[in-house]
């Protein structure tokens, strides 16, 4: 191998899926990668290690043993005891694919008693794990469960797809393709890379409009797809800016963070802020309206009552306007009907260089889901992100606004 290729490991686990690693070694290859391979005893029921033996040309780490530990070495460095701390820090990123439905609930326990598992927890690369396991035992709580643990330690979930699986039933838990994981591995490992000259400011949240001192008028929006796009710019290496709004979890790590409550006050805080910015995404649900005269004492129940709005002022349109040239502006926007047309017609009104529209109609999607979907719309094209975890669509969005920055120097690109 090439002293440039970048040393990763594939872990292959057992699931009828694991001939499919072969594929996935090869295409990282392809990649300049050097992938490594580590197989659980389980795995080798479905798969022989002179297989990968063979097309990686590096040993094949079965065992934590070392009366067969090496499978296809040349030498006997890996038959130390200690091997799963050698190969824990040399990797660049550790790739389960197929990941078991027991393998994620011992990542998620912390449990250590086969090489795998015990690399997990003494490697500080990034893990991408691809799982593949019957339907039913994916959407099993307990599996569910697991996932969000791993998700949120920054663990890079490349979510199964559906179709006809081996056991018979048709639905979720089929690997992800090959070329699906490359990606997941060739993005995780650009992080803290690209975004390293960026400062993002981020809105997330609800805004909340007061009618009296204790009520108010607001919207589902949990903070969580503003909260995703602040974890993943962050690792990309920007400075992050997060303005929120109400939100009912936790407000992530290592943002500056500036707490609002009504529309007026992100108004003002992002027009504080806006000069410091070199690219803007307004994931906040804000309210179009507010209470023209809140109460200043709480309202008694004394039959029907109005109550008087009037609009609030145009916060994405205002900031467009008012920006740096240089500075890129992202709005969203949640629709329930014509979802491209009305992105569209969001995207020309505020004048800004992108709209991420998405259809909040679905209860499975979007606003108190930790799933999403939409369309990241700019006047030359319309990229489609089918629907996926919020972490994950994140690093999507990134993706393009990372494509944007390329035009965005150029006179025609600013909206």
């Amino acid at each position: 191998m090439c002293a440039e290729r970048l040393k990763v490991t594939v872990a292959v686990c057992g699931g009828i899926a694991a001939y499919k690693s072969v594929e996935l070694v090869r295409l990282l290859q392809d990649a300049a990668f050097d992938p490594h391979v580590v197989m659980t005893r389980s795995a080798e029921e479905f798969i022989r290690p002179l297989t990968f033996s063979a097309i990686t040309g590096h040993k094949v780490i079965t065992s934590l043993w070392s009366e067969d530990a090496v499978i296809g070495a040349e030498d006997e460095e890996a038959a130390s005891g200690i091997e799963h701390i050698n190969e824990a820090q040399t990797t660049r990123a550790l790739i389960v694919a197929p990941a078991t439905a027991h393998v994620l609930a011992k990542f998620a326990h912390g449990l250590a008693d086969d090489f795998l598992s015990t690399m997990y927890l003494a490697t500080e690369a990034p893990v991408i794990v691809a799982p593949a396991m019957n339907v039913n035992m994916w959407n099993h709580p307990a599996t569910r469960a697991n996932i969000e643990t791993l998700r949120a330690r920054g663990v890079k979930i490349v979510e199964p797809g559906s179709g006809y699986l081996a056991c018979g039933m048709v639905g979720g838990g089929r690997l992800a393709d090959g070329a699906t994981i490359l990606a997941a591995v060739q993005q995780t490992l650009a992080s803290g890379t690209d975004f390293t000259s960026e400062t993002v400011l981020i809105t997330a949240g609800g805004t909340r409009e007061a009618i009296d001192p204790v009520r108010f008028i607001g919207n589902r929006s949990s903070g969580r797809m503003g909260f995703a796009i602040a974890e993943a710019a962050q690792r990309r290496g920007a400075r992050v800016i997060l303005i929120c709004a109400s939100t009912t979890i936790p407000v992530p790590a290592g943002c500056e963070v500036v707490c609002v409550s009504s529309a007026a006050e992100m108004r003002a805080a992002v027009l504080e802020r806006l000069n410091e910015a070199t690219i803007v995404i307004m994931a906040a649900a804000v309210s179009d309206y507010t209470v023209k005269q809140a109460a200043t004492q709480k309202l008694k129940r004394e039959g029907p009552r109005t109550i008087e709005l009037e609009p609030t002022q145009d916060i994405l349109r205002e900031i467009a306007a008012q920006r740096n040239p240089a500075t890129l502006v992202i709005g969203f926007a949640a629709e329930t009907s014509d979802i491209l047309a009305n992105g569209r017609a969001k995207l020309e009104r505020k004048g800004v260089d992108a709209v991420v529209v998405n259809d909040v109609s679905s209860s499975a999607l979007g606003f108190d889901s930790s799933r999403n979907a939409g369309t990241f719309l700019t006047r030359e094209r319309a990229v489609e992100i089918p629907a996926m975890s919020k972490s994950e669509m994140a690093g999507q969005i990134l993706d393009e606004v990372r494509r944007l920055r390329s035009w965005a120097l150029k006179p025609t690109a600013i909206g």
